[in-house]
């Protein structure tokens, strides 16, 4: 045998021991499944989980697959969103109404799925808004925002959007204290002054919201909420800093006390006292606006008054459970047994027991009172601490197999710990600065329990440089085992606050593929090219306008003046899932619209001068898709043109 020959048997002989080895004691070899296997889902198919996460400053919700992580969609919610004409078209723009007048942009921090029985049934999705107090609720068969509520006498909406169990109630709680009522006076007078209302909004059958009561608290920052669930179902457990009352420096002034407050509160009991006739009847405008799928069109209510409530007049229904210190998370176990209190400035982590909350209710064991609401024993409270487990816990969720797993933001890691012991049993580096993260289902009675997504605050390093600022990264870890294994991280969009996850399978067998043509109650809609028309009222032109692969009806349009205002109510006619078509013209000062199948949708166009100006579908639809087009053709203000409308003559 020559040399060569040796030599390549010595290497296959090499290589078969190796990889014999691996195959029975090296868990990282290459015959067992790569963490790239475990991510990849193959061209076709579809991920086994849906994410949804907030935009935060976008303001939106980005969709993405798991465990892929490929971005699926953006849902437009508080934003203006040109991809889609979302808060541009006429039918839409009611969705972005306040009180404070039209508000194009919002900031969105933690959605969450609606529930039936603590599971999650996947019919819609809700989530806050935190510079203008709103909550929105988007349809999971259509994946478009449907309702968005604004909220009263509050300011900061972060405590939210929080659902019980059954949907019965999202609660939003207000981050920063202000006179309520509103009014001028001096900052430094707050103390005692200002108040920290706590909103609760009902959510009948049909997912329509409404502002049952407000429950005004005494002047503290209220940070997060979880409801309880199971044996604790009825109840919601805030966390709130600032019981110094601090208004500057607040860095500073705000984390003086050793312990702030869990505010847990008897949602049941308070509501009941509402149906029975108590609270008062307080000032407060907000405005509801609601987007209806068979007119395609959303109307904005404004309306005025809203209920409150003082905690002191319902016996037995709020209390202060001592936290340290400065605390952010506050989450409940899938049992409803276990209450998770996150002080950012604390080297441990509180763990309360229901159960002995509702003893120390009972046996009044209070160690002093707020504002004149009971404050109950610390230590009479506690299930449990788990001890240095990491440097600024921040958000706990469950796997529903006994085990929490928190966010440490300044030492960068997700640690796991035992409910049972309290004690760390793993813990993995994050790439940076970990806020939230989320475990599909982690946040009711039945979580999934495979994986768990880290959304971090910082991404240097992690992705290609794209100048001085970096999308968000997102860490997909597998949790199925005994020790969590890092599979992936990719970028998202805006800065995720909290996502919340569920199985595909129970969203998309329900998914719209199109909106009904003969179910479109849109005043304008025509459902056929022979009902496609363009009229006159004064110096507004209305044009019903149909689409269909590939050609408008009607194409040229003639009888437009300088000075007028072009109505385009665009039908797509198209009863195809996912043969969407588009509509601009130029010089129109505003976003083009993306019309789906069976919808009307509508842009107004005001042209300044005169001439043919070419109007054309923005997505491409056919082969033909470069001559869908067409003309308006603009007269002079006292142009005695004729008004008119063609397709091919």
């Amino acid at each position: 045998m020559n040399t060569l020959s040796k030599y390549v048997l010595s290497i296959i002989a090499l290589l078969f021991f190796t990889n014999c080895g691996n195959n029975t004691s090296d868990k990282s070899g290459a015959l067992n499944a790569s963490k790239a296997e475990k991510v990849y889902v193959a061209p076709g198919e579809h991920d086994e989980y849906y994410a949804f996460f907030s935009g935060g400053y976008s303001g939106n919700i980005t969709v993405a697959g798991l465990p892929s992580g490929r971005l699926l969609k953006e849902i437009p919610v508080f934003s203006q969103f040109p991809t889609s004409g979302y808060g541009y078209s006429e039918e839409t723009k009611p969705m972005l109404n306040t009180s404070f007048g039209f508000v194009p942009w919002g900031d969105a921090h933690h959605p969450d799925i609606s529930q039936t029985n603590g599971e999650l049934d996947g019919r819609w999705i809700f989530i806050n808004e935190n510079n203008t107090p709103r909550i929105a609720r988007i349809s999971l068969a259509t994946f478009e925002t449907e309702e968005i509520i604004e909220l009263p006498n509050s300011a900061g909406n972060h405590a939210s959007s929080f659902v019980t169990e059954n949907t019965e109630y999202i609660v939003a709680g207000t981050r920063f204290a202000v006179p309520n009522p509103q009014r001028d006076m001096a900052i430094n007078e707050m103390k005692g002054e200002f108040k920290g209302p706590l909103s609760f909004v009902s959510i009948a059958e049909n997912g329509r919201m409404n502002l049952e009561f407000q429950l005004n608290m005494p002047g503290f920052n209220y940070d997060l909420a979880h409801p309880g669930r199971n044996k604790s179902h009825g109840w919601f457990f805030f966390t709130s800093y600032n019981t110094e009352e601090a208004n500057s420096l607040m860095e500073v002034n705000a984390s003086q006390n050793d312990k702030d407050y869990i505010a847990a509160v008897n949602w049941q009991k308070i509501a009941e006292y509402v149906k029975n006739g108590g609270g008062e009847k307080v000032a407060g405008t907000y405005a509801h606006n609601v987007y209806d799928d068979k007119t395609h069109m959303a109307t904005s209510t404004m309306k005025e008054g809203v209920t409150m409530v003082d905690p002191r007049e319902v016996a037995g229904a709020v209390f202060y459970i001592p936290i340290p210190k400065s605390p952010h998370g506050c989450d409940v176990d899938p049992s409803g047994q276990f209450i998770v209190g996150s002080g950012k400035l604390s080297t441990d982590l509180s763990v309360y027991d229901f159960d002995k909350m509702i003893t120390a209710i009972e046996n009044k064991d209070f160690v002093d009172e707020s504002y004149g609401i009971p404050v109950l024993s610390y230590e009479n409270t506690l299930a449990g601490v788990v001890t240095q487990p990491g440097l600024g816990p921040l958000h706990t969720e469950f796997d529903g197999n006994g085990n929490a797993y928190t966010t440490f933001f300044i030492s960068s890691e997700v640690v796991k710990w035992s409910l049972e012991t309290f004690e760390v049993l793993d813990r993995q580096p994050t790439f940076y600065s970990v806020g939230h993260l989320m475990i599909p289902g982690g946040n009711s009675r039945k979580p999934f329990g495979k994986y768990l997504v880290a959304m971090n605050k910082i991404t240097k390093d992690r992705y290609l440089p794209t100048g001085p600022e970096l999308e968000h990264s997102a860490q997909l870890y597998d949790i199925s085992g005994d020790k969590m294994e890092l599979l992936s991280d990719f970028p998202t969009h805006g800065e995720p606050h909290y996502a919340a996850g569920i199985r595909a399978d129970i969203i998309k067998d329900k998914s719209k593929k199109y909106y009904e043509l003969a179910e479109n109650e849109h005043p304008y809609a025509a459902k056929s090219e022979a009902e496609a028309k363009v009229t006159r009222d004064g110096n507004e032109v209305h044009i019903s306008m149909t689409t269909i692969r590939s050609h408008f009806m009607p194409d040229n349009i003639e009888g437009v003046k300088v000075g007028d205002k072009v109505y385009f109510h665009i039908t797509n006619l198209e009863q195809d899932f996912d043969v969407p078509h588009g509509f601009s013209i130029i010089g129109a000062n505003t976003s083009e619209i993306l019309v789906m199948p069976g919808q009307t949708k509508t842009i107004i166009w005001e042209p300044k001068r005169e001439g043919v100006w070419p109007f054309y579908c923005t997505d491409f639809c056919s082969a033909l898709h470069q001559e869908m087009q067409g003309y308006v053709r603009v007269s002079g203000r006292n142009s005695d043109t004729p008004l008119k409308y063609t397709l091919d003559e």
